[in-house]
């Protein structure tokens, strides 16, 4: 229970810091809270590409990047043709 409440805080830090970091330099909230969620949502997926790789299985961590990010892009192009379809 410790280690999960050591990584909430850590990671939490990172976020702050790194936020308060891009707009002392001037970026806007939109583009600071996109970086963080796309670098979040792509963490898990690092860590099976390092994990796979490291077990001799490039192949798993080439499937899940390609698997991933065609899935990602499918969801939001059929989450837009939900929201405004064409006539």
């Amino acid at each position: 229970m410790v280690g999960l409440g050591l990584l909430v805080l850590g990671s939490r830090w990172l976020v702050d810091g790194a936020s308060a970091l891009a707009r002392r330099i001037g970026i806007t909230p939109f583009v600071i809270g996109a970086t963080v969620v796309g670098f979040g949502t792509s963490a898990p997926e690092l860590a099976v590409g390092v994990a796979a790789a490291a077990g001799g299985e490039p192949e798993l961590s080439i499937g899940n990047v390609l698997g991933s990010n065609m899935f990602n892009l499918l969801a939001i192009l059929g989450a837009s043709a939900l929201v405004a379809p064409s006539q």
